[in-house]
């Protein structure tokens, strides 16, 4: 059904949606963001789904953006670029509106739009040694639509010092600023998963699901405003020329035009 994620629930009702780009270091291509935002939808609509864990497979988290399909967005015209930021934005959406416990299982790295990933799970456990970072601006963009995630996860002054300067940060700066509920040692991460969903599945699932949902209400709304803003900021970015030379640049393995 799937060729860039896999979906499987246990019969307790724990469902693990798992990125599965291994080789690409789990990076967001057009047709992973299609397949989860399908897999969102699915898993929202399944009253056997109890709680999600969101996974990957391989060495990576999520890398953030695929660059591939990055370059197209700033090569296409006016309708794909926006067409691109939307299905993005869409995605997150879904996910961060999941009417189920969302549980983020981070086995390794985490760039860029892999934050995003994170910041839209209820919760995220992470191993010792994982590295992280909000990397756009050394390619020339900004975390745009990731950021009303973002920034409420991590909160401002955080975020401030990470989408400004793309500094790369540890597993525990990661739990200080509220990315991580909790470090573990790689071997225990299995174990401090399940810990975390346990408690969900004691709970009546729309009391859960409610809840969820009073959070939403009580915290600035991430709605069509919000999107449509971070969705116009991103395709701003993409035609920039420094985008263009950022993207060009790393491809190239080399230096863009603006490192001193």
């Amino acid at each position: 059904m799937f060729e860039t994620i896999l979906l499987s629930t246990d019969a307790r009702g724990v469902a693990t949606l798992l990125l599965n780009r291994p080789d690409k270091h789990n990076t967001l291509s057009a047709q992973m963001i299609a397949e989860l935002t399908e897999a969102a939808a699915l898993l929202g609509a399944d009253e056997a789904v109890r709680v999600v864990v969101l996974a990957a497979a391989g060495e990576s988290f999520c890398a953030g953006g695929d660059l591939t399909w990055m370059k197209a967005q700033i090569e296409g015209g006016e309708a794909a670029r926006r067409a691109g930021a939307m299905a993005l934005a869409r995605m997150l959406q879904a996910l961060n509106t999941l009417p189920k416990p969302l549980i983020g299982r981070v086995q390794g790295q985490a760039y860029g739009g892999g934050l995003g990933m994170m910041s839209v799970c209820d919760a995220c456990i992470g191993v010792e040694g994982a590295r992280f970072g909000l990397t756009e601006t050394k390619l020339g963009l900004i975390p745009a639509t990731i950021s009303p995630y973002v920034v409420a996860r991590i909160g401002a002054a955080a975020a401030r010092r990470h989408f400004l300067s793309a500094r790369l940060f540890g597993a525990g700066e990661a739990h200080r600023i509220g990315l991580l509920a909790q470090v573990t040692a790689p071997g225990d991460l299995d174990a401090a998963v399940a810990a975390e969903v346990a408690p969900f599945l004691a709970c009546a699932p729309r009391a859960v699901a409610a809840s969820k949902q009073l959070v939403a209400r009580l915290t600035p709304p991430i709605d069509e405003a919000v999107i449509a803003a971070t969705v116009d900021l991103l395709i701003a970015r993409w035609e920039d020329p420094e985008a263009a030379e950022g993207i060009a640049a790393f491809l190239g393995k080399r230096k863009p035009d603006w490192v001193r």
